[in-house]
């Protein structure tokens, strides 16, 4: 896929659950210099989803779901991805 892992993973993500709420963030800058900065601008990111696929998931699961979804990005392309992943209705 070509353009950014930022807007690369907002896709996929939209692919697989049809969220209801979705932010992915780069979190990249304030990182800069610490481990796992490659210097390419996007190596941290966060993310916050809901959907109703999370309906009844814990959260190691959802996290589980993402990262299927997110194929190669975390770990390999990604070196930090912070997730928080929510059913509809839920509060963390």
């Amino acid at each position: 896929m070509t353009g950014s892992i930022q807007t690369e993973m907002e896709n996929l993500l939209t692919k697989a659950f049809s969220p209801k709420h979705l932010e992915v963030v780069n979190d990249s800058a304030r990182h800069h210099g610490h481990a796992g900065d490659d210097g390419s601008g996007e190596s941290h990111f966060s993310i916050v989803i809901e959907s109703d696929a999370f309906t009844g998931k814990g959260r190691l699961d959802r996290q589980r779901m993402i990262n299927a979804a997110l194929g190669d990005i975390p770990g390999q392309r990604v070196h930090a991805l912070a997730i928080r992943a929510l059913a509809p209705g839920e509060v963390d």
